[in-house]
């Protein structure tokens, strides 16, 4: 065979053998284009036998924040409730902690629960009578204008039961009317006293019965919805009824305040504020609010000292009521403080800071700024001749509960905290 046939043969070969490959590959390329595509039909008829996640038609369906109606199923599924929480008590105390209002920007929406508690006993009597000890023990009403007994009758009211005789003791550890949210106090203490002196209970989930009583009483939730929840809320009316969120508290906050030794009337200090706004202050004060919320969601301390700036009722205060306010506010931040502010409606200056970890007397001071916060605070209320105290204490989680009650919700079968 001669070298031409041989090279033409080979080439012939090769493309019989390229043809062969290409035709083998391109038949592989249908069978799995075949078979993806029946894999796909077959998913597809399964997904459209299967319930789907999306079908928010279905009755069954339940998205996974929709909290309150998993309560209200959970509910409906119960055959049996405890009768003896309905018995009426012979006497109860509740223990409610302080708050501070607003925040800065957050104007009769924004509270949060202090780690500063006040205690009320309240008995069935034949005489009717209100003592008190400790802080503003003296100014505290001692007739039945006191909100301890507003909040008392409205529960009874809610019970449709009648008021009993009774006697109140308060012992008080909250400033009184000093932008610490004593009234507040008074008013859900009340209120979970009555409940349970006249053995009725309230929905929660969906309804939040007890901070709808509260807050009516009040006129807004910045106070009462962390008196009753604890922690940092966010409190506003949908229009039908008040409603509270919880917003995170960073672990490592403190709360460094200044209380002076003069009362602040909330009547004088809303007294000072100007009945219009302007598109800009209200826009300021959206933005802050929701630099404030953010911080706070993710932990972002460093940007708090915008999200407590106010131009609603601050200033205002600040010019006509508080001189001392914005110097204090200042000096508490250069010092190291995340963000300061009028707690409630004065004359209170609280500062936070961040740092504390543990038992903060175990804690090397220099990790934390919580002194040089005071100290900066303290010498500004000296520089103005302003005569009070500086408490250190920290947010709480916790809001107001029953810690005593005759005859007890405990029995030999079940026990509950601290054997109430």
């Amino acid at each position: 065979m001669s070298s031409d046939n041989a090279k033409l043969m080979l080439t012939a070969c090769a493309s019989a053998i390229g043809g062969a490959a290409l035709s083998f590959a391109a038949f592989k390329y249908l069978e799995q284009r075949k078979e993806l595509k029946a894999q796909k039909d077959a998913l597809a008829r399964n997904w459209r036998r299967a319930p789907s996640l999306l079908d928010v038609s279905d009755e069954n369906f339940v998205l996974p924040h929709n909290h309150e109606e998993k309560m209200r199923r959970r509910i409906a599924t119960r055959v049996a409730v405890e009768e003896d929480h309905f018995t009426p008590r012979h006497s109860v105390t509740v223990r409610v902690p302080a708050t501070s209002a607003n925040l800065g920007p957050g104007y009769d929406c924004l509270g949060m629960a202090v780690d500063l508690w006040s205690e009320v006993t309240i008995s069935r009597s034949d005489k009717f009578e209100i003592t008190a000890e400790g802080d503003g023990a003296k100014e505290l009403p001692k007739d039945e204008s006191n909100y301890l007994v507003v909040g008392l009758k409205a529960a009874f009211e809610t019970a449709e039961k009648p008021v009993p005789t009774l006697k109140y003791h308060v012992v008080s550890r909250i400033p009184y009317a000093r932008g610490l949210g004593s009234s507040s106090a008074a008013i859900v203490a009340g209120i979970i006293a009555g409940l349970v002196l006249a053995g009725h209970q309230l929905p929660c989930w969906g309804s939040e019965a007890l901070l709808q009583i509260a807050a009516n009483i009040e006129g807004h939730p910045d106070n009462v919805a962390p008196a009753i929840y604890g922690g940092i809320q966010l409190g506003i009316h949908t229009g039908t009824r008040w409603f509270s969120e919880r917003i995170p508290c960073p672990p490592g906050t403190q709360l460094v305040m200044f209380i002076p030794d003069f009362v602040g009337k909330t009547s004088a200090a809303r007294g000072v504020l100007k009945e219009n706004i302007t598109r800009e202050e209200a826009a300021y004060n959206i933005g802050r609010v929701a630099v404030m919320v953010n911080s706070l969601c993710t932990g972002n301390l460093d940007n708090l000292k915008y999200g407590v700036q106010d131009k609603l009722h601050q200033p205002q205060r600040g010019e006509k009521l508080y001189r001392y306010l914005y110097p204090m506010i200042e000096a508490a931040e250069r010092a190291g403080a995340v963000g300061a502010y009028l707690s409630g409606a004065g004359p209170t200056v609280m500062a936070l800071t961040s740092g504390a970890s543990g038992d903060i007397f175990t804690q090397r001071e220099k990790e934390r700024t919580d002194q040089a916060v005071a100290k900066a605070m303290i010498q500004v209320a000296e520089d103005f001749g302003l005569k009070g105290k500086l408490l250190v204490t920290t947010a709480v989680n916790e809001g107001a509960r029953v810690v005593k009650v005759e005859p007890p919700f405990s029995s030999d079968r079940i026990t509950y905290r601290d054997n109430i």
